[in-house]
């Protein structure tokens, strides 16, 4: 994934424009659009929103779908059993760990 800076400065090179002449065109300094690309600051969406299409170019934004390792479909067929079932299922676990853990035994749960 790129920087802020990264993806300025790419965009810039491709176009065959200077820090300079981006800063004039901006209206800002040359040391700005440096700071940017060297990512000693962090522009603001719109900032280098407004910077890659002076250089003729969109920023686009997404987002994906995270795998958070959870199966959604085992959730979906746990929760479609019967709640008494579930939480046998849950006291069950729950004695397991209880049984597994280094500390002094304690009473099962029931």
């Amino acid at each position: 994934m790129s920087t802020p800076g990264q993806l300025l400065s790419d965009a810039r090179h491709n176009h065959g424009v200077s820090q300079k002449r981006l800063a004039i065109r901006a209206g800002t300094t040359q040391s700005a659009i440096s700071r940017i690309e060297r990512d000693h600051v962090s522009p603001s969406v719109e900032t280098l929103r407004d910077l890659l299409h002076m250089l003729g170019e969109d920023l686009v934004l997404g987002s994906e779908s995270r795998d958070a390792g959870i199966d959604r479909t085992l959730n979906q067929a746990n929760l479609a059993r019967p709640m008494s079932d579930r939480l046998d299922f849950g006291v069950g676990f729950a004695n397991q760990v209880i049984s597994m853990s280094p500390l002094p035994k304690r009473p099962t749960m029931t």
